[in-house]
């Protein structure tokens, strides 16, 4: 029988229907599991189990009433540290913020509370998610599950070790240049970087979103379903639409497919990455795909002004600080911003304008195609201590080379794993599709996992 913290959101909607489990003894299982594991992974922040339980004790009796409140009615869910849960501090991964209680939920906490959702804890994120990490300043070391030696990524980084190592089936993280796709690659999970606007969030920022991780496709439908609904408080929020997301079944036969395997700047694609993306693009051609190289599109003079631009963003933040709160800020991420310092008006006006740039490059290039597949990192998973692939202050992006387009593009993407490395990590494969199209990328995503057949047995906490 598989155990109740294994089964997916659909399976235990089901079930609840049935009324052959309880969303009770559901959350007893998961907290358990959660109680095992986290000597381990140390991926959660303001676990509260008591209240989790009260969430789930609501739910049966609304079950047993036959009047669930919601499309998730019972499921448990983690939502990343950023996104305000009423009455918990936000601390935004670093030691600087000081902790005081949000007012309020954030649009995507709020949608997963009215669904129903049993919030069982917030997840870890780096310093001002400004790391592909689980390193923190405020949070313990995070863990990748497939190996406790290795980084689950960031900066959702909890959330895609969560959902790895089987912490329920829901969690949600944010993006802003691959920090849902880049550990849902490296944890071997799901993970939907929606079209910018299509989940609301609050603070709304370029580029930056939220999006569901987990297992299956099919349960992070689910979860846009419900996190899609319209917020006004995200000023930069698309209009609602009409979306059939639980409508995953995609004819794959005539579809124009780029494969992208160079992405013109950072860390060159390793081998083993190389080969299972190519794998997967074999595999759509065989469906009746058909496959065309990408030439690269996004350049190095990009990325440089970007990098000046976010640097002295995050340089004014710092600088505002009293000297005994800067000092608890993360070294590597200190020795990056405080470079900015030397930065002119022009260049940091000229790195803002990098964003249209990328913008403008990434569109022209993909439109011709449906879909454009490529890997979500160019290597798999490093050592867990490290604050990046290269753990190079001044070399902060080299990793985020096939992510980053599709924030400044606006246009979806996601990670699905395709293939473990020989010493056993997983490997992401990136799905992007046209502005909008969400629910196409959702889509193919679910067609490979077809294609690609029963994934190995998920990471079990050590004994």
């Amino acid at each position: 029988m598989t155990a109740l913290h294994e089964l997916s959101a659909t399976e235990l909607l089901a079930a609840y229907r049935r009324r052959a489990l309880s969303p009770l003894e559901v959350t007893r299982a998961v907290l358990a599991h959660i109680e095992r594991w986290e000597p381990h992974l140390r991926a959660t922040y303001a676990l509260e189990a008591e209240g989790a339980l009260a969430m789930a004790r609501a739910s049966e009796r609304r079950w047993l009433a036959g009047e669930p409140c919601g499309a998730l009615d019972g499921v448990p869910a983690t939502i990343k540290e950023n996104i305000a849960t009423k009455g918990v501090p936000v601390p935004l991964g670093t030691a600087v913020t000081p902790l005081v209680p949000a007012a309020e939920d954030a649009p995507p906490a709020a949608r997963l509370r009215e669904a129903g959702a049993v919030l069982l804890c917030k997840t870890t994120m780096p310093d001002y998610g400004m790391l592909s990490s689980g390193l923190s300043s405020f949070h313990a070391l995070t863990r990748n599950p497939w190996d406790l030696s290795k980084n689950p990524g960031g900066s959702s980084a909890g959330a895609g070790a969560a959902a790895a190592a089987g912490y329920g089936p829901l969690h949600i993280g944010t993006d802003i240049g691959g920090s849902v796709r880049l550990p849902a690659g490296w944890c071997g999970v799901f993970g939907l970087k929606p079209s910018n606007g299509r989940v609301p969030i609050k603070p709304a920022y370029y580029g930056r979103i939220a999006g569901p991780m987990t297992r299956s496709v099919a349960d992070a439908a689910l979860m846009m379903q419900v996190l899609s609904q319209p917020d006004a408080r995200d000023t930069m929020s698309l209009p609602p639409a009409d979306i059939a997301w639980t409508q995953l079944q995609r004819e794959l036969k005539g579809l124009r497919i780029g494969l992208l395997m160079d992405a013109g700047w950072g860390m060159a694609v390793e081998p083993e990455t190389a080969a299972a993306v190519q794998a997967a693009a074999r595999a759509f051609e065989a469906a009746g795909a058909f496959v065309e190289p990408l030439a690269p599109f996004t350049t190095r003079a990009m990325i440089e002004g970007l990098d000046n631009f976010w640097r002295m963003r995050s340089w004014l933040d710092y600088s505002a600080l009293p000297p005994e709160r800067q000092a608890r800020l993360l070294p590597y991420i200190r020795d990056w911003i405080i470079t900015a310092e030397r930065l002119t008006g022009p260049e940091v006006f000229r790195g803002f304008s990098q964003m249209g740039a990328i913008r403008d490059a990434t569109i022209a290039a993909t439109l011709p195609f449906d879909f454009v597949l490529s890997p979500v990192s160019p290597v798999p998973s490093y050592a867990a201590e490290w604050a990046s692939p290269l753990n190079d202050p001044a070399l902060p992006f080299e990793h985020i080379a096939f992510t980053l387009p599709f924030n400044m593009s606006e246009q979806p993407a996601a990670s699905v794993n395709c293939g473990f490395t020989s010493g056993g990590l997983p490997i992401g494969l990136q799905i992007s599709g046209r502005r909008f199209d969400d629910l196409g990328v959702l889509q193919l995503a679910r067609a490979f996992e077809d294609l690609r057949g029963p994934q190995r047995p998920w990471p079990a906490p050590p004994t």
